[in-house]
């Protein structure tokens, strides 16, 4: 149930990013959502892509720093307050949020969250118990 991340490591110049995207589209793999954390001097764009291991492998053949990590998709209602109740019942777990970024696309009529944790398998387990449902690897990627 795991997604793998990648995270790009990018010096904070024009041109940059758009030449490690070309990277990826040169071997036909599509990005389904990105974030982008910025410093002074570089940044960590952070993206769920329908090959990761490709995508790590390409990326490092063609010289840029890139580290794979594991993520969890989570369905949470699409309404006021949802996702604070979900902070809420993170908390109560004890489960520390490393950061967290929404998925682009809607599934049904629920939106998709993005969360790295200290502890992913205590998150799934906690998750599961509070009733959250954790989208499948497939569900985000495709086939």
């Amino acid at each position: 149930m795991n997604i793998t991340q990648l995270s790009l490591f990018l010096e904070n110049k024009p041109g940059r990013l758009q030449s490690a995207l070309k990277v990826l589209a040169g071997k036909n793999i599509n990005i389904r959502t990105l974030t982008i954390a910025e410093v002074t001097d570089f940044g960590i764009v952070r993206m769920i892509v329908n090959n990761p291991d490709e995508g790590a492998r390409v990326l490092r053949e063609n010289h840029f720093t890139c580290s794979t990590t594991e993520v969890l998709a989570i369905e949470i209602s699409d309404e006021p307050g949802a996702l604070e109740k979900a902070l809420e019942a993170f908390s109560r777990h004890g489960l520390n949020i490393e950061y967290m970024y929404a998925f682009t696309e809607k599934r049904n009529d629920k939106a998709v969250m993005i969360f790295r944790f200290d502890d992913i398998e205590a998150a799934k387990k906690a998750l599961a118990g509070e009733g959250y449902k954790i989208v499948k690897k497939i569900d985000i990627i495709g086939e």
